[in-house]
């Protein structure tokens, strides 16, 4: 085995052809393109049959028709047989600390998931960015005249450099723990593990496959959001592979994200000889943070004072303070107007100067009615035994970019697990086998008709 991949494809396998099914399947009915890509998936089963000691969970007869005999037990079986070696990717990239803005860390981490995507048959090419190089890989599809399917992650993490000496990436009582197994090096693992098993199977993916990691997306996406936007025109569909709710559920609109940096310019002085000669910036933001929290009354919004810096020693009334912002919109309209509340910020003192500067920006993805591609997951987990649902999330995330234009999109498409951004951080390794065969399904049977004509 290939140090950089879970599972190597085997040598002189090929994609199978696409059949008649494959293209009547697209634009149907989302429990029809299942059964659609059954001859085609069936064409060829895990070497020697499933594993011993697995067996595909029963299917519901709504969900997965007689017509698919074979497409559950290969994935799910050979999902079982992966699931270790998906959990030892993952542990493996999580010992590779990458925290956002640190460029040499990101850049081997880059080249780390390069190799292994290129050993499951992708393109990839590396991105430079000022904090770090972004990753853009694509794998060939059965029909590449398709428009493609886009997946976005990204391999930053909230952890700073040194973690890793006092919370090591470990297993225990079922749990991979360690800083950013969770978010979201699991996904990336996962992602890897179900192409490798689609190639073992000697299958490719029913349409171009396209993933975007982005190396800032845990400030933002300052640069990333270039990336993912550049990638959306003819995207047939958005997954991404943040965690899911806790519950497992994937998520399926998000609240919009913007950071902003409060700035206050004052006037030095001496704090005992002259200090009415001085205007503090650090008292002029204490008052503007007053008057900002009032924001976060106003409907659909949502505030937090990250960060707070001013002032140079106790004796100096204070030239320069600031403090950075995270704001969470429930609507574009909300979101709109606390920006334009902030960028019209006056100073309480004469002689200040007050300055809100957008850092980063995302908009909010609201819920549809209507969900389609939901509905086609729901379609393909029962199919393999599972059952998938979805709901919004709090947090913004690189898939806003695509909802909020209206893309069928879908996110959380990383394992189940929990404590992101948190000390309990982990991945529930007994749930693993699911999620690398929810993926390779979604990536292998055809998409039913997303959006009308």
């Amino acid at each position: 085995m290939s140090p950089h991949t879970v599972l190597p494809a085997e040598p002189g396998t090929t994609g199978t052809t696409e059949t008649s099914a494959d293209r009547s399947a697209e634009g149907g009915d989302p429990a029809d393109t299942v059964a659609a890509a059954a001859p085609a998936a069936t064409a060829r089963t895990a070497p020697g049959g499933p594993p011993p000691g697995t067996t595909a969970a029963p299917a519901s007869p709504a969900a997965a028709p007689p017509a698919l005999p074979g497409l559950p037990q290969a994935l799910t079986g050979r999902a079982r047989t992966l699931a270790g070696a998906v959990r030892r990717r993952c542990a493996a990239l999580a010992a590779i600390e990458s925290p956002s803005g640190d460029a040499p860390r990101l850049d081997a981490l880059a080249e780390e998931l390069a190799a292994g995507y290129r050993v499951t048959g992708a393109r990839v090419r590396r991105e430079p960015g000022p904090a770090g190089d972004h990753l853009l890989a694509e794998w060939p599809g059965q029909d590449e005249s398709l428009p493609h399917l886009l997946v976005v992650g990204h391999h930053d993490t909230v952890w700073p450099a040194g973690t890793l000496a006092d919370w090591p990436v470990e297993e225990r009582d079922g749990r991979l723990t360690g800083p950013g197994v969770l978010d979201m090096k699991a996904g990336l693992a996962v992602l890897e593990g179900a192409l490798a098993l689609l190639a073992d199977l000697g299958q490719r993916p029913h349409r171009t496959v396209r993933l975007v990691v982005v190396s800032d997306e845990e400030v933002g996406s300052p640069d990333g959001r270039r990336l993912v936007e550049r990638q959306l025109p003819g995207a047939a569909a958005v997954l991404g592979l943040e965690p899911p709710h806790p519950d497992g559920r994937l998520k399926t609109a998000r609240r919009g994200s913007t950071r902003v940096l409060l700035s206050v310019t004052g006037r030095e002085a001496h704090a005992g000889n002259a200090a009415e000669e001085g205007v503090s910036a650090v008292d002029e933001l204490v008052d503007q943070l007053v008057d900002v929290r009032g924001l976060a009354r106003g409907p659909g919004t949502e505030l937090n004072t990250g960060r707070i810096t001013g002032g140079t020693r106790a004796n100096v009334v204070a030239g320069r303070a600031e403090a950075e912002l995270g704001l969470r919109f429930d609507s574009t309209e909300a979101q709109r107007r606390t920006l334009d509340t902030l960028a019209h910020l006056t100073a309480h003192r004469p002689g200040a100067e007050v300055r809100a500067e957008v850092l980063s920006s995302r908009p909010a993805w609201p819920e549809r009615a209507v969900n389609p591609l939901l509905r086609h997951v729901r379609s393909l987990a029962a199919a393999l035994g599972q059952q998938v649902d979805g709901a919004p999330a709090g947090g913004a995330g690189d898939t806003n970019l695509a909802g909020a234009r209206g893309l069928p999109t879908l996110d959380g498409l990383g394992p189940v697990g929990g404590g992101p951004h948190a000390r309990h951080e982990h991945v529930l390794v007994e749930q693993l086998p699911q999620r690398i065969a929810l993926l390779a399904a979604l990536l292998a049977v055809p998409l039913p008709r997303l959006r009308k004509p």
